[in-house]
C-alpha cells in the first residue's frame, strides 16, 4: 500500500445504531484533520445477530426476546440513540421498522461492493433504508434495488452466492482480532477504536497512528 495511505478498516453491522452514528463521526473526524493525510476506509462484516433466521424476525418479537420487552428498549436503548443521531444528524425513525433482518446477505453484498468500488455509498444507503425508512435489508428483492440505486447492476449477484465464503473469512478476522461490538474502527491493522467515540477523539488517534507511519 502506498506508505501515505492510512488504512481504516470499520467492523460494523447495516443493523447497528451505533455504527450509523460512528459512520458521521468518522466522517466528521476526517474533515478535522489536513488534507496531506490520505485514507482507505474499508467496511467489514460483523453480524450482531449471526443464528438470525434467514427470513428475519418481526422487530416486537425479537426486541422482546433480547431485551426483555419493547418499552425496556426504547427507555434504556432508543432514546439514547434518537438524542446522538440528532446531533450528527441522523433522522432515526425506528418505527417504521417492521422486522430484525439477518444482516449476511447485506454483508455479502457490501463486499460486493468494494469490489465495484462503491462500497461507502453502499453502507450509507443501506443505514438510510433500515433506520429511516424502514427497508427489509434482509430481503433479496430490496438489496439488488438498492444496488440499483447507486449504480450498481447486482440482481445475479444478490441471488447467487458469490462472496459468501469471502465473507465468513472476514468475520473470523474480525474474531480473531477479539471484536466482540461494534462499530469498531482498526486503523492500520494495529490499533483499534472501539465503538462511536466522538469525531475530536476519532480525529486525534487517525493522527496519531498516522504520524507514526510517518516515522517508522
Amino acid at each position: 500500500m502506498n506508505e501515505r495511505m492510512l488504512r481504516i478498516d470499520i467492523y460494523s453491522d447495516v443493523i447497528c445504531p451505533w455504527c450509523y452514528v460512528g459512520k458521521r463521526r468518522l466522517e466528521k473526524a476526517l474533515s478535522l484533520l489536513d488534507g496531506t493525510l490520505r485514507t482507505k476506509v474499508t467496511w467489514r462484516p460483523f453480524q450482531l445477530n449471526p443464528t438470525m433466521p434467514k427470513e428475519g424476525m418481526e422487530r416486537t418479537e425479537y426486541l422482546t426476546a433480547k431485551f426483555g420487552s419493547v418499552e425496556t428498549y426504547v427507555r434504556v436503548v432508543e432514546d439514547q440513540i434518537v438524542a446522538a443521531g440528532s446531533d450528527e444528524p441522523i433522522p432515526f425513525a425506528f418505527g417504521k421498522i417492521a422486522r430484525t433482518p439477518n444482516t449476511f446477505l447485506a454483508h455479502r453484498l457490501i463486499w460486493y461492493g468494494e469490489q465495484q468500488g462503491c462500497q461507502n455509498e453502499l453502507v450509507e444507503l443501506l443505514f438510510k433504508s433500515y433506520f429511516q425508512n424502514g427497508a427489509d435489508i434482509g430481503s433479496r428483492d430490496v438489496l439488488a434495488g438498492l444496488a440499483e440505486q447507486v449504480g450498481l447492476t447486482a440482481e445475479a449477484f444478490v441471488f447467487g452466492d458469490e462472496g459468501t465464503a469471502e465473507v465468513q473469512s472476514e468475520e473470523a478476522v474480525g474474531r480473531r482480532l477479539g471484536i466482540r461490538s461494534v462499530p469498531c474502527f482498526v486503523l492500520d491493522q494495529t490499533y483499534s477504536i472501539q465503538g462511536a467515540q466522538p469525531a475530536e477523539q476519532l480525529a486525534d488517534a487517525i493522527h496519531e497512528v498516522w504520524s507514526n507511519k510517518k516515522t517508522n
